[in-house]
């Protein structure tokens, strides 16, 4: 129908209504449609069904109606006004589909005034193409075009006996939506018109063309091949809608729904009725509401029942007519004598006839000095109050303006306050009243609250300010090298309970030195050595046929020339390390090789004890040999690992051993924000 048609699928059958009740397409759509005539919101309105398919159909059916009438003002206006720069009232949406179809309403009229096509080819929306043809064909003369004849829907067409040219519409090959008039040329019924296609018809919205005969009060309703008036406001009290849209006087005389007592007649009047006593009073009296007569004063019921220059004088059931000597106009009043007008002092008196205003008496009559704030009204003869916020709009506040009796009072926005003159605005300081949990910044009009390091504002309320936890941010596991704990405004780092210090920069844990310190538990027999979070107490004895030379080297006494003595190694040595875990590999973590180096020297050397798990290997290099990590070693452990070194030197062979112990402790102690170290 209208361009804001919804095509909707018959593909859903009936819906199941409320109370089980099925409901149709057809009915969700009507009630939609009403909906939306008595201007209610679309998008809430009460549902007729269970279905959600029958609230699309209400939605739609009842968005159309609106957008209908919406696009049917933007084209009366096209019409009756010739443009389209007037306000439309409504919504920011409601207003652009209005402006909408006037603009190409606009774009019709003047493709047709222009003896342009109608159905030209410009790449309109849908809903624009169809009022721009719209408004184009409304203005084309009733002329036929190429010999296409409309037909209406109470004429017969015309028949092949008539005519032999309707051989084509006789044969079915005009394939024609509606009718064929002959010669395979097909038409259309009465409130319809053929589309380009020259087969197919669609509906014209007399609505939207405002050829409807619709009365002030009555709302077109377009329908397909035609339109329907309705009223806009019920009848009211005392009427009934007729069949044919008409208000009609309800006569309650006749049908008895009338109160009238017993002794009065009721009498029918338009939309009322009247109760009239059955007793008539004779002339010069009247009926009250109780039957009871009343004298009439003819002297005030009637206009001048007297001539000119005679005086009416009210008698029980009549009056009488008396000459009147003098006859003072307005302003004047008889003198004691009554023989002459006098002017009459309208000032005289409390507040005189200008209720407190400057009275100023004139002959006849009198005028009022009104106050500052008022104007003489010299119609009604009062000072009235002058409106100064709608006389001066925005000349005399800054920002508010309300009008007041003899005066107005100017106001300010939220965030400023009136200044001294009592017309500009100042800016008013929030601050001043503390509405900020930590730091407020005053601004223009408002204000900013802010926190100090370590908090942020709440998302609430932008005004409280909550702690950061630091140590949950993305970045706090890199905060403290081991624990991280969360303070109001602030953080702070924890280390292991022993063997660890917090370093100066507060984040870091560095290693406490025992052995330097003097905190170990080491006997005076034993040596102590510091390792990565704690230390260890070293003792070594030289084996039997060994004596001590030095802290950490044995040196083998004279052999008696057995093979046993003679092999055994010359010196042993001790040594100690201590590495962290999870070190890369290989990693060569410890060297032995001769003090000085004799060419034809041969060394061989190899791990000789304590290799548990093979992480350890030796292997030689040039200037001796090297041992190495070549597995990782992911937990803390200790090893006492036996390397041997054998000296080939001028035909003789020496034997040479390396004690190294070998402590794994745990890399940098790193711990996950909250957790509870052992």
């Amino acid at each position: 129908m209208g361009p804001g048609l919804v095509i909707l699928f018959s593909l859903f059958g009936v819906l199941k209504g409320q109370g089980g009740k099925q409901m149709s397409i057809e009915e969700c759509c009507k009630d939609g449609r009403d909906r939306g005539i008595d201007k209610q919101d679309c998008t809430a309105l009460p549902l007729i069904s269970e279905s959600t398919t029958c609230r699309i159909v209400q939605e739609q059916c009842c968005a159309a109606v609106l957008e209908d009438s919406i696009c049917t003002n933007g084209i009366n206006m096209a019409k009756d006004q010739g443009g389209c720069d007037t306000q439309f009232p409504g919504s920011t949406c409601e207003t652009k589909t209005a402006k909408m179809c006037c603009d190409c309403c606009l774009l019709g009229r003047a493709a047709q005034e222009k003896g342009l096509p109608c159905d030209h080819s410009l790449s309109l929306g849908y809903q624009c193409g169809l009022v721009s043809r719209a408004c184009c064909d409304d203005g084309a003369p009733d002329v036929e075009t190429n010999n296409n004849l409309v037909s209406d829907k109470d004429n017969k067409t015309l028949t092949v006996k008539d005519n032999p040219l309707l051989n084509e519409c006789s044969n079915g090959l005009a394939k024609c939506a509606q009718e064929c008039v002959g010669n395979g040329t097909c038409a259309c019924f009465k409130g319809y018109k053929l589309k380009p296609d020259g087969k197919n018809c669609e509906d014209i919205n007399e609505c939207l063309l405002g050829a409807s005969n619709c009365r002030v009060g009555e709302r077109c309703i377009n329908t397909l091949g035609s339109f329907r008036c309705q009223r806009e406001v019920s009848c009211g009290t005392g009427y009934e809608l007729t069949d044919s849209n008409n208000c009609k006087d309800i006569d309650e005389c006749e049908s008895g729904t009338h109160n009238c007592a017993p002794d009065f007649m009721c009498q029918n009047s338009q939309g009322s009725f009247r109760c009239r006593p059955k007793n008539q009073c004779g002339d010069g009296y009247i009926q009250d509401a109780l039957g009871s007569c009343i004298d009439i004063n003819e002297c005030l019921a009637q206009t001048g029942p007297c001539h000119p220059g005679q005086l009416c004088m009210n008698t029980v059931g009549s009056f009488t007519c008396q000459r009147n000597s003098v006859n003072c106009g307005r302003g004047y009043h008889l003198n004691d004598n009554g023989n002459r007008c006098v002017d009459i002092d309208e000032c005289k008196g409390p507040d005189g006839a200008c209720a407190g205003h400057g009275c100023i008496n004139l002959v006849g009559s009198f005028r009022c000095e009104c106050k500052t704030g008022f104007i003489f009204n010299s119609i009604s003869r009062v000072c009235e109050d002058i409106n100064e916020c709608r006389h001066y709009p925005g000349r005399l506040c800054a920002h508010k303006c309300e009008n007041a009796v003899g005066s107005y009072k100017c106001s300010c926005t939220q965030g400023f306050k009136l200044a001294s003159d009592g017309r500009n605005c100042d800016d008013l300081n929030e601050c001043e009243s503390s509405p900020c949990s930590q730091e407020c910044a005053n601004v223009y009009g408002s204000y900013q609250c802010y926190c100090r390091r370590g908090y942020q504002l709440s998302d609430r309320d932008g005004i409280n300010c909550e702690d950061i936890d630091e140590c949950a941010l993305p970045t706090g596991g890199h905060i403290c090298s081991y624990r991280c704990h969360n303070t109001p405004g602030s953080f702070h780092c924890n280390c292991p309970a022993t063997g660890y210090t917090l370093a100066p920069n507060g984040r870091s844990c560095q290693d406490v030195d025992e052995c330097v310190t003097g905190t170990h538990t080491c006997s005076e027999t034993e040596s102590c050595f510091n390792v990565q979070g704690g230390f260890r107490c070293l003792f070594f004895e030289c084996p039997p046929n060994y004596r001590r030379a030095g802290e950490n080297r044995c040196e083998r006494l004279l052999c008696n020339q057995t093979s046993e003595c003679l092999a055994s190694p010359l010196r042993i040595t001790y040594y100690h390390l201590t590495f962290p875990t999870n070190i890369p590999v290989p990693t060569n973590v410890f060297r032995m090789g001769p003090s000085n180096t004799v060419p034809g020297d041969h060394v061989q050397i190899a791990i000789v004890g304590g290799n548990k798990g093979d992480f350890f290997s030796a292997q030689r290099v040039p200037s001796g040999g090297v041992m190495a990590v070549t597995r990782p070693i992911t937990e803390p452990q200790d090893f006492e690992l036996s390397l041997e070194m054998r000296l080939l030197r001028y035909g003789t062979t020496s034997t040479y051993l390396a004690k190294v112990l070998v402590f794994v402790v745990q890399e940098q102690p790193i711990l996950p924000y909250n957790a509870i170290p052992e």
